[in-house]
């Protein structure tokens, strides 16, 4: 059932965002008189496919990780007499400029138009609440306290722990100060501190830019208990139930969950002596972690064990919630400090501050959108827009191949007066079939590693 959510939820997701991406070629071809020989969503062979009055066929084929917009072009055999002025390489080079940017543009504005949605409907969120604050990190030694709500990031309000991490994330590989501004916006105290950083690492892997900080969210105490097992995990097979209370580890009692997790992680390959609780009375479990290896020579003890959830109190919750203007504001505010973040995060993979593994492919998409699916509506119209500025920036970098490396030709052919030569595009073509290949191989790579 998890399995078919993923695919549904994957396939939802890119055909929402490739049709758009596609729509976007299209309407402007259209506008510009460019005839359209074939609207598809997937590439290989149609699974269905419909030819309109105009002659234009519309598809939906086989391997859903893209789409195209086959005009009529000279480039790409013979065109009748009559049809000249059709086709797309005899249009002006402003409308081949349009008609390339608008696949882009039109995801950008896709993703605009979702988080206006998102603002418009109320977004539920937790107060950033720090909750502690981990010994000798930046944040400790900076002498920041816990207890309090983070309010500013560097001058810039937050109101959510994903707004305090995508500023935070801005940072990373940086040197300087980190401007905290923290309180208790109720009692009307602020305090700001200033935290130092020094070529700023962050493993993205493993890690996220608040926890590397040295901030941990406050949480509510979650008990001892079993929420879920993994069906093939130790816990399940040496006896462990849903709904399981773990009063004591090899004589100790157990504090909470925290406890329970340091004293498992803490016993690789060491066989345990559990008390739980359960509905018909206390029962022994004896429990065998196995061993987890970290790139790093850690070990620690897993057992395929989650928590049972625990509901936030309400002073803790928020809900964002915008009328229609002030919603698109910040829909649109939402998007640019996106593209910024992606921008800059591309900038420094190149210059090797941010690790290339952190690359991800179609698994790791369709696992966060199974994810994201299956954490509600919210969280699947944010990852959409999310992925959405990302095809659309990554569709505007100037590779060949590229909608960018389309947009640099046209952009070069409008400042000299003349196309750019086709030997030159052939090349650039080869350049950038190497260079795209060469990422979504790094990509799959790293996403098989993270399986694993």
């Amino acid at each position: 059932m998890e399995l078919l959510q993923t695919l549904l939820a994957t396939l939802v997701a890119l055909g929402v965002l490739v049709t758009i991406h596609e729509w976007g070629h299209f309407w402007v071809a259209r506008r510009c008189g460019v005839k359209v020989l074939r609207f598809s969503v997937g590439f290989g062979k149609p699974l269905w496919m419909r030819t309109a009055a105009d002659g234009t066929e519309y598809a939906i084929a086989a391997i859903p990780l893209g789409g195209y917009v086959r005009m009529l072009d000279e480039r790409e055999g013979d065109v009748p007499e009559a049809l000249r002025n059709q086709a797309f390489n005899n249009k002006p080079v402003l409308q081949r400029i349009a008609i390339v940017a608008a696949g882009p543009l039109v995801n950008l504005i896709f993703a605009v138009l979702a988080y206006w949605f998102l603002f418009m409907s109320g977004i539920s969120t937790v107060v950033p609440l720090v909750g502690g604050v981990a010994a000798g990190s930046p944040a400790a030694v900076a002498g920041v306290d816990s207890g309090y709500e983070v309010l500013e990031v560097d001058g810039h309000p937050v109101r959510t722990w994903n707004e305090v991490n995508l500023r935070l994330a801005a940072r990373v590989g940086e040197s300087g100060i980190i401007e905290l501004m923290m309180g208790d916006p109720k009692r009307g105290y602020a305090h700001s501190y200033q935290v130092e950083i020094n070529d700023w690492s962050v493993d993205l892997e493993r890690e996220s830019p608040l926890s590397a900080l040295g901030l941990e969210p406050w949480q509510p105490s979650f008990p001892a208990v079993i929420g879920q097992l993994l069906p093939d995990g130790v816990a399940a097979r040496d006896g462990l139930k849903v709904g399981d209370k773990v009063l004591s580890v090899d004589g100790e009692s157990v504090e909470d969950w925290l406890h329970l997790v340091r004293l498992i992680q803490s016993s690789p390959s060491k066989s345990l002596q559990l008390s739980v609780e359960r509905e018909d009375g206390r029962h022994t479990v004896v429990v065998t972690p196995e061993s987890r290896t970290f790139e790093d020579g850690r070990v620690h003890g897993y057992i395929g064990a989650g928590v049972a959830p625990v509901e936030m109190p309400e002073s803790m919750q928020r809900t964002l919630s915008y009328g229609p203007v002030d919603a698109l504001v910040n829909g649109i505010h939402k998007t640019g400090q996106m593209i910024s973040l992606t921008l800059d995060s591309i900038g420094k993979m190149i210059a090797g501050v941010i690790s290339v593994k952190n690359l991800s492919g179609p698994i790791t998409i369709a696992k966060v959108a199974g994810t994201s699916a299956a954490s509600g509506l919210e969280s699947f119209i944010s990852f959409l827009a999310y992925l959405s500025i990302s095809l659309g920036v990554l569709n505007l970098l100037p590779i060949p191949m590229l909608d960018g490396g389309h947009l640099l030709y046209y952009v070069v052919e409008l400042v000299r007066g003349r196309p750019v030569s086709e030997q030159v595009q052939m090349l650039g073509l080869r350049i950038g079939m190497a260079l795209l290949f060469s990422l979504m191989a790094l990509a799959i790579i790293n996403d098989i590693a993270r399986l694993f």
